[in-house]
């Protein structure tokens, strides 16, 4: 019997529980500091870099190309947006395609723009961030990833013939007309064969231009790199419009998911992405790794 009539054998079982809910509060501190860690800000890794972003547009690629071709729904979907732009009077897309489409020397470089400056931009975009904004690399490539994952949804959801494939209308093909190389309607290419033409509800081409516009106008340092920035999201809906790729409700839902990508963004690391340390600090060594030996 122990003092105060508690026995030898419950003091020795108090004792015994005292380290199991130390521990328990230990791991229950841990999970907020690791939650902490994982959200802050922190030198991007070249290699991880490269193979997310190889991954992770394969796994696009693959989603975005296996969403059903429902060809009739695609192309009931766009008699219902041509009919909603029209009871807006903002049918504009089949003037604009017309008129630009017999300027050989206007129509062919928009031709090679879609088909390229989508992924040369974005990728270039990513580089300059990783190399001159570290802090800042993180969240805002995690803005672009979101934007194009919610994408997918509307792909798998809503499939859209664009404005180049409608039934009934005489939109021009100007890729088609002048081969474009790298186009999607080149058929028999192997692009053709393998890509959903129908998946055009968002887009990405307006969600990933205004990604990098607004990423350029917001963090360069000289003026004519962000009017460039401000320009080239606008340039890039001219472009859609008058190959006939898009309907110009196509670029709103992009601007949507883009919405949406800064918003997880914003969620997961607590301030807007631009608004993160330009650089991260180097991580500090261990006490026995700074020690000289």
């Amino acid at each position: 019997m122990g003092a105060g009539g508690v026995t030898v054998k419950e003091e020795e079982q108090v004792e015994a529980a005292e380290p199991v809910t130390n521990r328990s509060e230990s791991a229950s501190a841990a999970r907020p500091r690791h939650l902490a860690r994982l959200r802050a800000p922190h030198r991007p890794k070249l290699w991880f870099e490269l193979l997310l972003i190889a991954v992770s547009y394969g796994v696009y690629s693959l989603i975005r190309n296996a969403a059903p071709e429902s060809i009739d729904a695609a192309q009931r979907h766009a008699r219902w947006i041509w009919d909603i732009q029209g009871h807006l009077s903002l049918d504009f897309e089949l003037a604009v395609n017309h008129a630009v489409a017999g300027i050989t020397w206007l129509i062919v470089p928009m031709n090679y723009y879609y088909a390229t400056l989508h992924f040369v931009v974005t990728i270039g975009v990513l580089i300059w961030l990783f190399r001159y904004h570290p802090g800042r690399y993180g969240a805002t490539r995690l803005v672009l990833f979101a934007t194009t994952g919610v994408a997918l949804l509307g792909y798998y959801f809503f499939p859209l013939a664009p404005p180049r494939l409608m039934a009934g209308m005489d939109f021009i093909d100007t890729a088609a007309v002048h081969r474009t190389w790298g186009s999607l309607s080149n058929q028999g290419t192997a692009m053709a064969d393998v890509s959903n033409q129908y998946a055009a509800m968002p887009s990405m081409h307006i969600g990933w231009s205004l990604w990098c516009g607004i990423t350029v106008a917001v963090l360069a340092r000289p003026l004519w790199l962000r009017i460039l920035g401000a320009l080239y999201p606008a340039l890039t809906l001219l472009v859609i419009v008058a190959t006939a790729n898009h309907f110009w409700l196509d670029a709103v839902g992009g601007a949507i998911c883009l919405a949406f990508g800064y918003l997880v963004a914003r969620l997961w690391f607590g301030r807007w992405c631009y608004r993160l340390p330009r650089q991260v600090p180097e991580p500090e060594l261990a006490p026995s790794a700074a020690r000289p030996s």
